[in-house]
């Protein structure tokens, strides 16, 4: 009783409840003085008794959340697991290089290209120049080709309307030729009759110049 004695002639609040409670026979003398020697004082075995159990209530409830969040990593194992997000976080990292690497390859061929062709020249090694060379002839045979193509490809119209005229003037002519055939012809009749009748000179010789222009 001395420990909750702060002076020797008063008896704190503690004190006398304490005095009740053994007086009235919920607790004695020996749980009081065994409560203050242990490290964890209880006033009596069942407090003591629910403390243990609420202690034991404590760990099953950490050990089913360590279950469940085991559960949880066990369904999202592909997605949020560590070595899962480190591969994921290294791919990442390997695009972004590459995207990187293109954007200063671009950058740095759209100043190529924007740089004045004057007075430059890209600079060939050695041993590249037989190919430079080649390059350049088939180049040439190339374009000489492709003008003649595009000739030929030009021409093309102008043959079909050329084709056009002469069948034209194919038809025109044979259309010529039979009437100058038939003509010849009449004149070859003409001349016949008039061989087969004579009549006075003066009748021939005056129906001679008009076999003159009609024979024309």
């Amino acid at each position: 009783m001395q420990q909750w004695d702060l002076s020797p002639f008063t008896v704190t609040p503690a004190a006398s409840l304490l005095s009740r409670c053994v007086s009235a026979g919920a607790v004695t003398q020996d749980e009081i003085d065994s409560a203050f020697s242990e490290p964890a004082p209880v006033f009596s075995s069942h407090l003591q008794e629910a403390e243990e159990q609420i202690r034991k209530h404590k760990q099953l409830w950490e050990v089913q959340l360590q279950l469940e969040l085991l559960k949880v990593d066990e369904q999202s194992a592909d997605v949020a697991h560590a070595f899962h997000l480190s591969q994921k976080n290294e791919q990442l990292q390997l695009l972004g290089n590459h995207l990187l690497a293109i954007l200063r390859e671009h950058t740095v061929l759209r100043q190529r290209l924007m740089r004045p062709l004057a007075s430059t020249s890209l600079p060939v090694e050695a041993h590249m120049h037989a190919f430079v060379v080649d390059s350049v002839q088939l180049m040439m045979d190339f374009i000489e080709c492709l003008e003649e193509k595009l000739r030929c490809t030009h021409n093309r119209t102008s043959t079909a309307n050329c084709l056009a005229l002469l069948d034209s003037s194919l038809a025109l002519m044979l259309t010529l030729a039979a009437e100058s055939e038939t003509l010849f012809r009449r004149i070859q009749q003409w001349r016949s009759v008039s061989t087969s009748r004579p009549g006075p000179p003066e009748a021939q010789h005056l129906s001679s110049p008009t076999a003159g222009p009609s024979a024309s």
